[in-house]
């Protein structure tokens, strides 16, 4: 609620804890709420804060920056060191305080990792079929697949559902309310399927995944990481699947570098998948025309 919050804010809280969203909308909508005093600045995730992509904050934090005083202490907190980071570490003014702990456990030993080998322009219909053999052969199992963008999340979540599987979507461009219903349905197994952006990667607890399918290759093996470990938790065992095309070789090279582990290969059989390849992409076309406002 807005106006309860103004109310608080104008108590002169020693700490405010925000998304920028929304402190830049009281920023702007309130003429007695100042930043012109405040001392020092953190930024928590400040890798997904700083990139551009469909969670785009840039606008936000331009209006935050201009508003608080120049002289301040800034703090960033990252679980991955992220190029615009290391730009920033350069471009900083001062010397900046930089400190990054060496994880010694890359991925746990009960997770099973393994990898697809797909063409691109298959790559729909092997996740199709990977999802149905799961569900045929263990109806009871969770899955999370992790998409690159918000709009093939969405795309992907429509064509699951036409196949009737029972997927939600979960990504930053939905609403906070949206995005806590559809994680309540998933954690309680109303919906055995989870579509997700990075958004998913970190900070949620859902000790029951069975399996984690990368619909795209992560382009930082820290990505990777945060991925799979969505499953094989608490000591049980999961497994994670990657779809990598011919693009990709290279990616899982740095993944199998950071992680101390070779990636098995996944086997499937490719008569099956070549049996739903037209219908699916059909499927995915229909799916893409009724999403064109994304």
């Amino acid at each position: 609620d807005m106006v309860a919050q103004a109310l608080e804010l104008a108590r002169k809280p020693h700490v405010v804890v925000a998304t920028p969203g929304r402190l830049a909308d009281h920023l702007r909508s309130s003429s007695t709420f100042s930043l012109g005093k405040l001392r020092f600045l953190v930024l928590d995730e400040a890798d997904r804060l700083l990139e551009q992509g469909c969670a785009d904050f840039s606008a936000d934090l331009e209006l935050i920056l201009e508003r608080v005083p120049a002289r301040r202490q800034t703090l960033l907190f990252s679980a991955t060191l992220t190029a615009t980071l290391s730009e920033l570490r350069g471009l900083a003014a001062n010397q900046p305080f930089f400190w990054e702990a060496e994880a010694e456990v890359r991925t746990v030993e009960e997770l099973d990792q393994r990898y697809l080998l797909v063409p691109e322009a298959v790559k729909d219909a092997y996740l199709v079929h990977l999802v149905q053999t799961f569900q045929d052969e263990h109806e009871d199992w969770s899955i999370i697949i992790f998409t690159k963008t918000c709009k093939d999340c969405q795309v992907l979540n429509m064509m699951l559902r036409k196949y009737n599987f029972p997927s939600v979507a979960l990504h930053s461009m939905m609403k906070q309310r949206q995005r806590f219903a559809a994680l309540a349905k998933f954690k309680s197994s109303i919906f055995k399927i989870l579509i997700a952006t990075d958004v998913a990667a970190r900070g949620l607890d859902i000790p029951t995944v069975q399996v984690v399918i990368n619909h795209n290759t992560p382009g930082l093996p820290k990505i990777y990481i945060h991925r799979v470990g969505r499953t094989a938790r608490a000591g049980r065992k999961g497994i994670a699947i990657t779809l990598v095309t011919q693009y990709d070789i290279h990616l899982v090279h740095a993944i199998e570098e950071e992680i101390k582990l070779q990636l098995k290969e996944f086997s499937v059989e490719e008569q099956h998948v070549l049996d739903i390849l037209t219908q699916v992409n059909v499927t995915r076309r229909e799916c893409e025309i009724v999403s064109g406002t994304w």
